[in-house]
């Protein structure tokens, strides 16, 4: 990938809260995928471009579901479903701020990552997949949407790479 425009992308998060971060993911832990979601985090506020935290919400309000990092001044999407655009003002906020690239990670790939990159697709705007800012349930859920899935939807890159794209 040669450059992330920030005057024209934004990062989304995915259900990175504390429960679903103590998962047994792989082929990254939940520890090492907030770590790069934060290195993203960083790079994107220094180039002035908009983050976008997104959360699930559960009836039941199970422990654990507070953010696994303090999300400051960045937009925080509550969604009740498994992808992110569905019943939430995620589009509205993208469309808004001016973006037309929309780069991905969280937990899980297959499910709350996917879903919301499928329908960031849907709604038109350019994907961007961080492979190692991401992680699944098995190996094969994260290897099939990482190689078969997201190049079909737009590009997957490593957190190295979106970092000095950004640059």
């Amino acid at each position: 990938m040669s450059k992330i425009d920030p005057a024209t992308s934004a990062l989304v998060l995915i259900d990175l809260q504390d429960r679903i971060v103590a998962l047994p993911t792989t082929p990254y832990r939940g520890e090492e995928v907030v770590a790069n979601a934060l290195r993203l985090r960083e790079a994107f506020h220094e180039a002035g471009a908009p983050v976008v935290i997104v959360k699930v919400s559960r009836p039941d309000n199970p422990p654990g579901s507070e953010l696994a990092f303090d999300a400051g001044d960045d937009k925080i999407v509550t969604k009740y479903t498994i992808g992110g655009f569905a019943g939430t003002d995620l589009d509205e906020f993208l469309r808004g701020a001016g973006v037309r690239t929309v780069v991905f990670g969280g937990i899980a790939t297959e499910f709350g990552v996917e879903s919301t990159l499928r329908a960031a697709s849907d709604h038109g705007y350019d994907t961007v997949a961080v492979s190692d800012a991401m992680t699944a349930l098995s190996d094969l859920s994260h290897e099939n949407a990482i190689t078969k899935i997201f190049p079909r939807l737009g590009t997957v890159v490593t957190t190295d790479e979106a970092v000095a794209a950004l640059a």
